[in-house]
């Protein structure tokens, strides 16, 4: 089974992204803007060559993209083998949604966890 090698992302909702993002500027230094989230570059202790990224972005409360997820917050796991992983996971029974999403950055699947917390995979390119 693949396995997951890292968090991609941390997102959640506001009732204010805007106002959001300017406290945790001001407070924690993370400088985040709408649309575009904040980055946080690492490299993995195994493959130092290679330049990892987690993104972290704050959502309108509005926001269907974390649907059908019931909470207000969405984690992305960075994956290798991403349709070989959501194929696992279909036969294993886990709620696998059927669309995936092919970008020049990477590939995105999302599953929902027994709590109904939405989890967004991203295979991202090499």
């Amino acid at each position: 089974m693949a396995k997951v090698r890292g968090i991609g992302g941390i997102f959640f909702k506001s009732e204010n992204p805007e106002r959001l993002y300017a406290w945790y500027e001001k407070h924690l230094g993370i400088a985040g803007k709408p649309n575009t989230g904040a980055m946080f570059p690492w490299r993995s202790t195994d493959e130092r060559a290679s330049e990892e990224v987690t993104v972290w972005s704050i959502f309108p409360a509005s926001t269907k993209y974390f649907d059908p997820g019931k909470g207000p917050f969405m984690m992305n796991y960075i994956v290798e083998d991403l349709d070989g992983l959501l194929a696992e996971l279909r036969a294993q029974g886990v709620e696998v949604d059927d669309r995936v999403e092919r970008h020049e950055y990477g590939n995105f699947g999302w599953i929902v966890d027994p709590d109904g917390n939405r989890i967004e995979l991203w295979e991202p390119k090499a």
